[in-house]
């Protein structure tokens, strides 16, 4: 709108000289101005002296910032609903600005202000360098390795020599979108539990348990699993479609064989491991079995975590044809698990150089028994065991 030549006083002041009795066409000629002109400004500023003139012009100028801002606020109201998903990473809130500078006729520095996001954050320019073969060789060992996240990728990358750290190895690995569905399980009750005591050396404390399976025509078998306690090993992956406790009783002896007589072996109450099979080898070999509280799996939490990663990354992602077929991957995986599988509770090294490095610290403490050689840093445990056959014949 055209400024007027006019201010408020001189208007009120025109005014005065009508009201003081000179003709209105007199005045419109002195100061120039038409008719019409002269009884818009009555209707507006008639009976106003200039402090109100003031306080007049003061709200129209207040009216029209209010409009004006009332008009931003709608325009950024209505740009952000024309925005759909969330817009979480710096690239995608570039796209944002782009695309209000384009669709809303925004400047710059106003769609950065609508999106929330700095203008220097906008306008940066990346420059890391080309990731090709790092990327690639993650998307084959992800392909290898379906269920291992990011952190184990990381680890098998540094030992092929790739010079790279976690957090790159983890934004490739968002990029290429290779994260694995995590698999649901069942509700878990809250609240406080005892940590599970861990034992201090090799083969003093084993835990077994019970798996099962189908094959490809659905006929049922059963894998029967023992770990080490200390080292986390793999000892025994068994599979067939009936395991009693005579067959446990030989798998053992087998362990005891290639191992060495174990201190304690802790398992649930299966009937396996409850049955006149068991308590003899018990007794026999002088082992002490421990049973854990019925319905309280997590009292033997080492095993539990075995199966479920026995079952995440082998029995859900293989199709076994045959028995056969399914006794020669159980047999060739635990040489997998137990020498490349990098395991995040033992510092991301494998259970077999865990085991060897506790066996060369047993050593060192030996030959110096005054030095300050590295010990595994656990609780003790009571050694022993809990049933009455294995009680008496030991007293």
């Amino acid at each position: 709108m055209k400024k007027s030549r006019f201010t408020e006083e001189q208007i009120i002041a025109i005014l005065r000289e009508q009201e003081a009795g000179v003709a209105t066409a007199e005045v419109c000629r002195k100061h120039g101005v038409s008719s019409a002109t002269f009884y818009k400004w009555k209707s507006k500023f008639g009976g106003l002296d200039v402090s109100d003139a003031r306080r007049l012009k003061g709200l129209e100028d207040e009216n029209g910032r209010l409009k004006r801002m009332l008009a931003d606020a709608m325009l950024d109201n209505e740009a952000l609903k024309d925005l759909l998903g969330k817009m979480v990473t710096p690239a995608a809130r570039r796209e944002t600005v782009a695309y209000l500078a384009e669709a809303f006729d925004m400047r710059e520095r106003r769609a950065c202000r609508v999106v929330g996001v700095d203008r220097t954050s906008v306008r940066y320019q990346g420059s890391r360098p080309d990731d090709a073969v790092l990327r690639g060789r993650l998307k084959e060992l992800a392909a290898e390795r379906r269920r291992f996240g990011y952190r184990r990728l990381h680890v098998l990358l540094r030992r092929e020599g790739h010079v790279v750290n976690r957090k790159r190895v983890q934004r490739l690995y968002r990029e290429e979108k290779l994260a694995a569905r995590r698999r649901g399980g069942p509700k878990r009750a809250m609240g406080t539990r005892r940590p599970i005591e861990t034992p201090i050396r090799a083969n003093q404390r084993l835990s077994p348990d019970f798996l099962s399976d189908q094959l490809t025509d659905g006929r049922r078998f059963r894998i029967f699993a023992v770990v080490d306690d200390c080292t986390r090993e793999c000892l025994a992956l068994a599979a067939d479609t009936s395991l009693s406790g005579l067959r446990v009783a030989r798998e053992l002896d087998d362990i005891v064989r290639r191992r060495g007589r174990p201190t304690t072996i802790v398992s649930d109450n299966g009937t396996e491991f409850t049955s006149n099979a068991i308590l003899g080898w018990a007794d026999e070999t002088g082992v002490g079995w421990h049973y854990i509280a019925p319905g309280e799996p997590q009292q033997n939490g080492f095993i539990e975590s075995f199966n479920g990663r026995l079952r995440d990354e082998l029995l859900n992602e293989t199709l076994f044809r045959s028995l056969p077929h399914a006794r020669a991957v159980l047999e060739a995986w635990p040489r997998d698990y137990n020498e490349q599988r990098p395991h995040s509770k033992l510092g991301w090294i494998t259970p077999r150089a865990y085991a060897s490095a506790i066996l060369e610290t047993a050593g060192r403490s030996a030959a110096q028994p005054d030095s300050s050689t590295l010990r595994p840093l656990e609780t003790a445990i009571d050694d022993g065991s809990d049933h009455d056959r294995t009680l008496a014949s030991a007293g």
